[in-house]
């Protein structure tokens, strides 16, 4: 099995694409105003709009309520992702920070509250669990 896709669904398409395109780097593949992708090495992040989520249900998933997942990327280097998007970020909760597992990490939240992590292995065990 493997990881295809984590989906957000969200009431503003258009920012939310907009502010993971800085955040990666990427350009998105934007299909039509309620859905877009960006097809990253091991997986895509889609963002879907609310209008979306009637496909899959009506009442399945809800914008902005996240607040158990958190969207990692791993960096070549931690430090000057930080000082890439330093004033594109808007809620920065935690600056990089060494992590006892050996992961030097960025937390911010996107605009809708969604936790994203980016990180750096420091140590040799943790760039050996990244290499599975």
């Amino acid at each position: 099995m493997n990881l295809a896709s984590i989906r957000l669904i969200t009431d503003q398409v258009s920012r939310v694409t907009d502010f993971y395109e800085q955040v990666t780097g990427e350009t998105a593949r934007r299909h039509t105003p309620d859905f877009s992708e960006l097809v990253l090495p091991g997986a895509t992040l889609a963002i879907g709009s609310t209008a979306t989520v009637k496909l899959f249900g009506e009442g399945s998933a809800e914008p902005a309520a996240n607040r158990t997942a958190i969207i990692e990327f791993r960096v070549d280097d931690v430090d000057a992702e930080f000082d890439r998007l330093r004033d594109r970020i808007g809620e920065l909760v935690q600056a990089p920070t060494t992590m006892p597992w050996g992961n030097r990490s960025l937390l911010f939240r996107d605009p809708d509250g969604t936790l994203v992590n980016l990180f750096t292995p420091v140590t040799a065990d943790a760039a050996a669990r990244q290499q599975r």
